[in-house]
């Protein structure tokens, strides 16, 4: 049986987006075989739009084509959300257009689908509750024959919670929290507003915490909600907790202010009363089902110091949070959810071991034609051991882009597009802050450990030794937090990740022989990308990370890449092809006050997604006007008139497009 489980918005690249739509997002496609993960894609590693919320075309095509079948092959089509839900949609976006008649939700997502694959697939299509998703997207990887479930979000179909328990397959609902009162991921989000953040920077602020005290405004946090018997709690509305927030003089901070210990103590009690009100109703539920072993799912499960918490405070003997929380493992619960209801079984391989999923970077043929291809920028080098040849460079100080495999489903980079990076140095977290991530300086960084020597460095819970997905934050062994200073975060811990020979004997080579350099089997291990693009996928974008960043060497596959030149100039872009994604379009807007025109790269993505209007000159604005994926800069500025003066200024803005991912720049081939 084939399943092709998807999550995603309802409008295509082309079209644009409402003012402020963020629902949907985290689009996603996965396709199972008789219960089996074949390959999984987000949207955003193809489309290139971070927390995409457009229908995910390319994830669609992508799986089909890397398993090799067709939409005709495909048993069911199942959309992580129930029907009704879709038909709201459907009505809502028939409105919004004027249309003088309404589809339904199903003809609706039949339509996109069809249009991805060529073929109709309407008589496929099923519904998945999206709560339920998630349940069945932690459940059955969990491995585990029984247990509690804890599925909390933003919102889903209404609800922004759910309490089930799991036995062989079948699940009892015990309790359904709805949106309107209850949802934590609003709260948590909404909050953070004060610091400066805006969704999808939740991160952020769970990272800042620890820097912070939650006790001075912890009196103030307790006025937001209640705890109510049996599990219960109830949320205030905003209008009561603006009101108090601006009793103690706290203005919300806009993007650059200095961060003073008021929003450190801000962040660190928001996380503290997180934790309360979701251990309030771990306690009560545990207590009534009696369950020994938790799953838990939804955004909010992506909070990891949460995660963290939860497992050492000994309420229950196992959990498993599953590392696609986001609404992007709903397309993967959906399928799971189909296949276990239309055969009645497990799948054999319940237990989740890696998340290796994605497309592979390609075998050696491919790989060197492509970056031979960048060869006026790069000088590479095929190695007989790229393992220990980086774990050598990196010894000695190196940061390494490292590309290899099929690229990971989710929001982590597990050791197949990472940068890594001696987890020892202090200075190496301040650095790839500064110069490849360009981001806070108080952000920490995760470490992966071969699973061996895990237990050496940090505090392991009792009945697990494997933390394979780093969605878990465990304390750093006391006498061990000075030696791994770049991996140690201000509270004593770090968001670990485990390694081991099965899952990625490429990246346990590195890692083990960086250990025999060192005595430490461990790299410092974020994703590659900078801050303007989600994680790379090809090739092409790791070189294109590579050469706008600062990172030493690239390691794809078995090759051994450095820069030919220390500083990319502006005049060595000339030679490369510009393009625009379908997602960006060149506006000229009508004339402003002062009677001057202006020039934008418009984006069809909503504000929350990357969507904001980037301001170019004339020239810049001639050329882009001109690309059509062939011609070179070079033929593009002679062709428009424009001339490069001794400052390179129109290669120069072109080249801050480039590194801001707002334009793409490729060899001619």
């Amino acid at each position: 049986m084939l399943v092709l489980g998807i999550h995603g918005g309802y409008r295509q690249e082309t079209e644009d987006m409402e003012p402020d739509a963020w629902s949907m997002h985290d689009g996603a496609a996965v396709l199972l075989r008789d219960g089996e993960v074949v390959v999984a894609m987000e949207e955003e590693r193809l489309n290139r739009v971070k927390h995409s919320n457009f229908f995910p075309n390319r994830s669609i095509r992508a799986c089909l084509d890397y398993a090799g079948v067709s939409a005709d092959e495909l048993d069911h089509i199942v959309v992580n959300c129930n029907e009704d839900s879709m038909n709201y949609t459907a009505m809502m976006t028939s409105l919004r257009e004027y249309s003088k008649s309404f589809r339904s939700g199903r003809a609706r997502v039949a339509e996109l689908v069809s249009n991805a694959v060529g073929k109709d697939v309407e008589g496929k299509i099923r519904f998945c509750e999206h709560h339920l998703a998630h349940a069945w997207s932690a459940f059955i990887p969990s491995g585990f024959d029984r247990s509690l479930i804890l599925s909390i979000d933003g919102e889903g179909d209404g609800l922004s919670g759910m309490v089930l328990v799991g036995n062989n397959g079948k699940f009892e609902v015990i309790k359904k929290y709805p949106g309107q009162g209850h949802s934590l991921g609003q709260f948590y989000t909404g909050m953070i507003r004060f610091l400066g953040n805006t969704r999808f920077e939740e991160y952020k602020v769970m990272g800042l915490a620890p820097y912070g005290d939650p006790r001075p405004l912890s009196d103030l946090f307790s006025k937001f909600y209640e705890l109510l018997p049996d599990g219960e709690y109830k949320l205030h509305n905003w209008g009561l907790i603006l009101r108090e927030v601006q009793k103690i003089g706290l203005e919300p901070l806009r993007k650059g202010d200095p961060l003073e210990q008021i929003h450190k103590d801000f962040a660190a009690s928001l996380q503290d009363h997180l934790e309360r009100i979701v251990f309030h109703m771990l306690r009560h539920f545990q207590k009534v089902t009696g369950e020994r072993k938790l799953c838990l799912a939804g955004g909010v499960i992506h909070n990891c110091v949460l995660n963290g918490k939860i497992l050492y405070s000994g309420l229950f003997d196992e959990v498993f949070a599953q590392p696609l929380a986001h609404d992007a493992g709903g397309a993967l619960g959906a399928a799971i959810s189909v296949c276990h209801q239309e055969t009645q079984a497990i799948p054999k391989s319940r237990g989740m071991s890696h998340l290796y999923l994605g497309l592979p970077i390609g075998e050696d043929a491919e790989i060197e034609t492509c970056l031979n291809s960048w060869g006026s920028f790069l000088e590479i080098e095929r190695k007989s051991n790229i393992a220990q040849c980086a774990a050598e460079l990196m010894a000695e100080g190196a940061v390494f882009g490292w590309v290899q495999g099929r690229s990971e489903f989710g929001p982590r980079s597990l050791g197949n597009r990472s940068i890594l990076a001696d987890p020892r140095p202090v200075e190496n977290r301040k650095r790839i802050n500064a110069m490849v991530k360009k981001r806070e300086g108080y952000r920490p960084f995760a470490p992966s450990v071969i699973e061996e020597k895990a237990a050496d460095y940090f505090e392991l819970s009792e009945n697990c030794s494997s933390y394979p997905f780093m969605i878990i934050v465990l304390k750093v062994r006391e006498e061990q937090r000075k030696l791994l200073g770049a991996i140690t975060h201000v509270d004593g811990t770090a968001r670990v990740h485990t390694v081991s020979k099965e899952s990625n004997l490429r990246y346990w080579e590195l890692l083990n022989a960086f250990g025999k350099i060192t005595g430490v089997p461990m790299l410092l291990n974020t994703s590659f990308n900078n801050n303007a693009e989600p994680i790379v996928d090809s090739i092409d974008e790791a070189v294109t990370c590579f050469l706008t960043t600062n990172i030493d060497y690239l390691a794809v596959g078995d090759y051994l890449v450095k820069r030919k030149s220390k500083v990319l100039s502006a005049r060595s872009i000339v030679g490369l092809v510009p393009s625009l994604r379908p997602s960006r379009k060149m506006v000229r807007r009508s004339a402003t006050i002062d009677g001057v025109k202006e020039n934008c790269l418009e984006s069809s993505m909503s504000r929350y997604f990357g969507g904001a209007s980037i301001s170019v000159s004339n020239d810049v604005f001639e050329v882009l006007l001109q690309q059509d994926g062939e011609k070179s800069l070079e033929q593009l500025l002679c062709e428009a008139n424009v001339e490069v003066s001794e400052t390179d200024k129109p290669l120069t803005e072109l080249m801050e497009l480039w590194e801001k991912r707002a334009i793409v720049l490729l060899p001619k081939r």
